[in-house]
């Protein structure tokens, strides 16, 4: 497994943990929750393109289709 993902996470995990703070010390609460819902949704779209390229991994191994 590459590790490199596992980093692109974590950063994007930590960028948005310090704007979300930043935006609720503002009083923005609607911001930061914008902003968390942004992050989990660029994490999850990273996460769907390893699990399709495992997949395809799988549909090469087994010559499926």
């Amino acid at each position: 497994m590459n590790v490199e993902i596992i980093f692109k996470i974590a950063a994007v995990g930590i960028l948005v943990a310090v704007v979300n703070q930043v935006l609720l010390k503002a009083g923005r609460e609607e911001l930061a929750m914008m902003t968390t819902l942004t992050g989990l949704v660029i994490v999850l779209l990273m996460v769907i393109n390893l699990i399709s390229q495992l997949f395809q991994s799988v549909k090469s191994i087994f010559r499926l289709y």
